[in-house]
């Protein structure tokens, strides 16, 4: 039987509630050259029925932050600090055995390389059946496998009866991602962790990825968390989007807040990144900073062409509500500053319009 999760909070009968909620997350490593800060003190929540996108450059911390709420992240070398609340418990005050319980079951992942996670030494089937069978104790083979077959159906697996026996070799890199995503979902997850699972997709599978999570979170009306450092993916799927940097929040909104009134200057120049939308072809200029010797201030100040010595010395700044939802960590938003200098133009004074397209479904 599956272990039972005690509630520890008279919150976990309160509806309002978020699914997920992360405050102040820090994850650090014990390494040879000091102690690696990946995630410092981040912030953020998770809806039922929504998507949220974190997102930023290879290093940024993404991995560590989503790794670190179902406690995947080994302890030592490394060490979670903060407060995780999932369907109203309390991760952090679980045992490692209760963890286990929810960790596959209530919320499962999908990593970014299925070549990788999948185990070639036993067909898809019966790694699928084994995730049933794993948290569920009481299913017999045949509904182990009849529930396997419809959700490898559901995720568009052709003749999925008689693929149910063939191993991961015998599939394409968009199927095997396929096969990831019906081995997360054959629990009825309510919250799915997904881990660019777009990477090294053609555009054509990537659409057919991108869709098929939609339409599969409709159906269990489940919470996507989605890791990526591709803003292009982040525009069809997102309903909120968090911007990471060196282990720090720069911006947070909703998708028409970070396209249309993009505000932090990393933001504003992971969008000059997409085609078409601006002119940093070749990348950010600079690179991020040692995660064992973070620079004062602002991080990514040391690449800003907008920095003052105010963005040098002390802490990150706090993050500033701008309009609703959407806020920023940027000097320029504190009093005593002419937040005009790092505001966008608008496109009506540009006469520049995305070609980026998102969905507002």
């Amino acid at each position: 039987m599956t272990e039972s999760i005690p509630t520890d909070s008279a919150q976990a009968e309160d509806s309002t509630e978020p699914l997920l909620t992360v405050e102040g997350l820090r994850t650090k490593f014990a390494t040879d050259a000091g102690s690696l800060v990946a995630v410092d003190g981040v912030d953020f929540t998770v809806e039922k029925g929504e998507t949220v996108c974190i997102v930023g450059e290879s290093g940024s911390g993404k991995t560590v932050a989503t790794e670190s709420i179902t406690g995947l992240i080994d302890q030592p070398p490394g060490m979670i600090e903060g407060k995780i609340r999932f369907n109203g418990h309390s991760l952090t005050s679980m045992t490692e055995s209760e963890l286990r319980s929810v960790r596959g079951n209530e919320i499962t992942h999908i990593f970014q390389n299925p070549q990788e996670a999948m185990n070639h030494c036993y067909t898809v089937g019966w790694q699928i059946v084994e995730a049933i069978k794993i948290h569920d104790e009481d299913v017999t083979d045949a509904e182990a496998k009849a529930r396997a077959v419809d959700m490898l159906d559901r995720v568009g697996i052709d003749n999925a009866s008689s693929r149910f026996t063939d191993y991961p070799h015998e599939f394409s890199g968009g199927q095997k991602q396929r096969i990831m995503i019906a081995m997360a979902l054959v629990t009825d997850p309510d919250l799915l962790i997904a881990d660019e699972p777009t990477t090294a997709l053609d555009v054509t599978v990537q659409g057919q990825i991108l869709q098929l999570l939609n339409d599969l979170q409709d159906e269990f009306e489940m919470g996507i968390l989605l890791v990526t450092h591709d803003l292009g993916v982040v525009a069809q799927i997102a309903d909120r989007i968090v911007v990471m940097y060196a282990g720090k929040v720069m911006e947070r909104g909703s998708v028409f807040d970070i396209f249309d009134t993009p505000s932090h200057p990393y933001t504003q120049q992971l969008l000059d990144c997409l085609p078409g939308r601006g002119s940093a072809v070749g990348g950010i200029p600079g690179k991020l900073p040692d995660p064992t010797n973070h620079p004062d201030g602002c991080r990514f100040a040391p690449r800003c062409a907008h920095a003052v010595d105010a963005c040098k010395t002390g802490s990150q700044p706090e993050e500033i509500t701008i309009e609703g939802d959407h806020s920023v960590s940027c000097v320029y938003y504190t009093a005593g500053y002419d937040r005009s200098v790092v505001e966008p133009p608008s496109s009506e004074s540009t006469g520049k319009k995305t070609e980026v397209e998102y969905s507002d479904d």
